[in-house]
């Protein structure tokens, strides 16, 4: 093969993305059980505050770190999500641009031409 055919680097790429893509949907995973967390921890905190369950420490401590806990996944998720995403656009690009640079061939041409 010739080393100007891109067709190998676009092999790479294409792998490349469904990587990225599946990082891309556990991250967004992630950030919906991190929402989930909060949601959780926001509640059990206002329960508790109201008293319905009792005067628990335990409870009040757990509602706390599901809160804080969930906070930091999510930033931290967002993070890694927007970095994914930014290597999925470059990553196109470059496949545009490999693409770009192959020499098509339109297949019915030829066939017009013998005829």
């Amino acid at each position: 093969m010739d080393e100007d055919d891109p067709s190998d680097e676009i092999s790479r790429i294409e792998a490349r993305l469904e990587e990225l893509a599946e990082v891309a949907e556990r991250c967004r995973k992630i950030t919906l059980v991190s929402k989930a967390a909060i949601a959780a921890g926001a509640g059990l905190m206002l329960v508790t505050m109201l008293g319905l369950l009792g005067s628990n420490q335990v409870g009040a401590l757990g509602s706390i770190a599901a809160v804080l806990g969930g906070i930091v996944s999510l930033g931290s998720n967002a993070s890694t999500l927007r970095q994914t995403m930014a290597a999925i656009s470059e990553a196109e690009a470059l496949r545009s641009d490999l693409i770009g640079r192959i020499d098509l061939r339109v297949v019915g041409d030829e066939t017009r031409k013998r005829i």
